[in-house]
């Protein structure tokens, strides 16, 4: 199946689908077009009766480092709903999804990407990953991650990793609950098809009943906040235009003492 854009490749491996995150000339930072193309396939496995499970994963060393600030298209990328709205993001569509999500963490893996292995039902990761919620950064209020990440790792972690945007190991983010397997790199595809394994061996009716459940334990998504920011507040603008021109935005203060 086509998804929309030539950076996501799909693959099939019997009932099992790999969604892989391929563009390598930016590092696999995700167009709105590979957002919603991962929405499609989360919707393929939900509906094709010859599938029963998504692995999504990324190439080279780069799992996802969430969304292209630039908001480019591809050549050849279908057109979506203007920006990143709820109507393209892919998160909540994995976060419910009935038939099994598995993230195979291949190594970078932040922003929107660490919300697609936070949102899968099991992140295996490679030993080489680093995580980091980098949001703030460019003055972006993320909605999604306010409501979901204390439930992952506590309030008290949620506000260090959201309010410092600091870089973790692979090995911090099991310690505090962020993903639950780490793996030897080298054995992250047969880990994650051994995830996708244990999984499909539940029953899925009970199993979509406990996912309603465990999915109860997040707070509501303010959405409208985030989006009138990202449509009204100079932040947003300001800390993509640093971020493209390579310098510190504005509201960083003079004479910051240097660590």
């Amino acid at each position: 199946m086509n998804l929309g854009t030539q950076s996501l490749r799909l693959e099939r491996e019997g009932p099992i689908a790999w969604c892989i995150i391929d563009r390598p000339q930016a590092r696999n930072a995700l167009t709105p077009a590979m957002y919603f193309g991962i929405k499609r396939a989360v919707r393929l496995v939900n509906t094709d009766p010859e599938l029963r499970a998504l692995i999504i994963t990324g190439s080279g060393d780069v799992f996802a480092p969430g969304g292209d600030l630039g908001g480019r298209y591809e050549p050849g990328d279908e057109r979506v709903p203007e920006g990143l709205t709820h109507e393209t993001l892919p998160f909540i569509a994995i976060r419910e999804s009935t038939a099994p999500v598995i993230a195979a963490v291949n190594g970078i893996c932040q922003a929107g990407g660490l919300l697609i292995a936070m949102m899968s039902d099991i992140a295996v990761v490679s030993e080489r990953a680093i995580f980091r919620v980098p949001e703030l950064l460019r003055g972006i209020v993320d909605s999604t991650y306010a409501a979901t990440l204390p439930a992952h790792v506590g309030l008290a972690v949620a506000r260090d990793l959201l309010l410092s945007a600091r870089t973790i190991d692979a090995r911090e983010a099991q310690r505090i609950g962020l993903v639950s397997r780490i793996v030897p790199h080298e054995e992250l595809r047969s880990a994650a098809l051994q995830a996708a394994r244990e999984v499909l061996q539940t029953a899925p009716e009970a199993r979509a009943h406990v996912k309603r459940m465990l999915n109860e334990q997040y707070g509501t998504i303010d959405y409208q906040t985030m989006f009138w920011s990202l449509q009204n507040s100079p932040e947003p603008r300001e800390g993509m235009r640093a971020f493209m021109e390579k310098r510190q935005p504005n509201w960083i203060p003079e004479g910051l003492p240097e660590g």
